[in-house]
């Protein structure tokens, strides 16, 4: 019975910090123990690759160098001075996607207090990216350029064990690909070989209690996405 028990009260916890995880856009200033940071990093490693290649590679910055790298972006960004490391999503984005898309974006201008028409008030939200949303982490995810899409899935499952593992800690996150928008720059800064791309960047830290991390998006009906066949 206690096994029963363990195993439910498992499955619970496990579901819980799964399906409770949100994107968080305000963070407050308190610093995280980086040896908790290495201990999620370090644990996440364990998520399935392909052959066991383990392609990710991560860049964590704190301090300094992200202060740094906030105000060079930001900079380039007054500048209009944006090259994407790869393209995200397709210019013409079809339905049901652009739906979703504009409903999630509508939802956080909301909250922001933002009007749809508010195109400067879009953008100081948009740039608040560059800022890590206030939080004292930020993880950059990167790979060898020359590897393909499956290693593109393994950095994926990667990055979500990151995220669950973080919320077992206390911390939340917000996964970033903005940063890709700002490569040659983030390369620069910091000291990432051209040889590697990009794949997105992660704000880490203590969630403040403010509107815009309230948004929870929507999910559609399990039937919309799966087809069980027996």
């Amino acid at each position: 019975m206690d096994k029963i028990n363990a195993s439910t009260n498992l499955d619970q916890v496990i579901s819980k910090l799964i399906s409770e995880r949100s994107s968080k856009r305000n963070f407050l200033p308190d610093a995280v123990d980086i040896d908790t940071v290495k201990d999620i990093i370090r644990d996440a490693s364990r998520a399935p690759s392909g052959t066991n290649t383990q392609p990710w590679k991560v860049t964590c910055v704190t301090g300094e160098t992200k202060k740094k790298l906030t105000t060079a972006v930001l900079d380039a960004a007054q500048r209009g001075d944006a090259k994407s490391e790869y393209e995200y999503m397709p210019a013409q984005l079809k339905e049901p996607y652009i739906s979703r898309k504009r409903a999630v974006g509508y939802a956080l201008y909301e909250l922001y207090g933002i009007k749809r028409d508010d195109y400067p008030g879009r953008k100081a939200a948009g740039l608040r990216n560059f800022e890590f949303f206030g939080a004292p982490v930020g993880l950059f995810f990167r790979m060898d350029r020359e590897l393909s899409y499956g290693s593109w899935l393994d950095v994926g499952m990667f990055m979500q064990n990151i995220m669950i593992l973080a919320r077992g800690k206390g911390l939340e996150t917000c996964p970033q690909q903005a940063w890709c928008e700002f490569g040659p720059i983030v390369h620069k800064v910091l000291n990432i070989p051209d040889e590697e791309i990009i794949i997105s960047g992660m704000s880490m830290g203590y969630a403040a209690e403010a509107p815009e991390n309230t948004l929870v998006s929507d999910r559609v009906p399990l039937d919309e996405f799966t087809t069980f066949l027996n």
